[in-house]
């Protein structure tokens, strides 16, 4: 069965996260459902990176196996045709070896978190940032944001529910930057722990209000107690931008 490798981009917003719930629609039934219209049989498609309810992706990967060879636009613009009205969208398709896989192929993730900060609410965003009225000090959450650079025991920023068989991981950037009323969070690694992402966010934030020092974010990571994070920044903020593959 030949396999296609899929870049897709998708809304969070409506969707009950990446993988099939029994509480609402998942992203991952919409593009199944899509490819199946076209395709004419059943598919399972499998992904680089689960998101959460709410998170939204610019460049997720994911790999499926159909019954015949077809064009690889063909691919993509039948279950784009297939997917209308959701808002998801197939960017590009290609055919891959059965040896890819979107999961375990991966070597590097690549995650955005938009923080809008200002004291006026959001009028076009309200879904696709996290709404910060007080100032934040950029250049002090960039600061914190290096002690969480490097391999280390990740416990205090992992979900309680976290699947992942152990809280180790190694974090490659971990940068924060303001343009203008916005503020740009972006984290890089070859793997992550369930909220993680969001964890350390919600972290930086306290040391960019002047909550925390900059030396509290790296006793809070030494600490490895999930009980010492700061509260987990919301979902609508997050976004999945890259998947790197050898």
């Amino acid at each position: 069965m030949p396999r296609y490798k899929l870049v897709v981009e998708y809304d969070g917003t409506p969707y009950s996260g990446w993988q099939h719930q029994q509480n609402g629609l998942s992203v991952q039934e919409a593009v199944e459902d899509a490819i199946t219209r076209f395709a004419g049989h059943n598919v399972r498609i499998h992904c680089a990176g689960r998101t959460d309810a709410g998170v939204h992706a610019t460049h997720q990967v994911v790999h499926v196996d159909l019954e015949k060879h077809w064009r690889s636009d063909t691919v993509r613009d039948a279950t784009n045709a297939h997917l209308k009205p959701q808002p998801v969208a197939i960017l590009a398709a290609e055919e891959v070896p059965d040896t890819f896989n979107a999961r375990i192929s991966a070597v590097k993730r690549h995650y955005l978190y938009r923080i809008l900060n200002r004291r006026a609410p959001p009028a076009l965003d309200a879904a696709r940032v996290w709404h910060v009225a007080w100032r934040l000090d950029a250049a002090i959450m960039h600061e914190a944001a290096q002690h969480l650079i490097g391999r280390h025991d990740f416990t205090t920023f992992r979900a309680a529910e976290c699947q992942a068989s152990g809280p180790v991981r190694t974090l490659d950037r971990l940068d924060v930057e303001r343009i203008g009323d916005e503020i740009r969070i972006f984290a890089s690694a070859r793997s992550f722990l369930h909220h993680q992402v969001r964890s350390m966010v919600g972290t930086l934030e306290r040391a960019g209000a002047g909550k925390w020092s900059s030396d509290d974010v790296k006793a809070a990571l030494d600490a490895r107690e999930r009980q010492r994070c700061g509260p987990m920044a919301p979902s609508t903020g997050l976004y999945l931008i890259g998947v790197d593959y050898p």
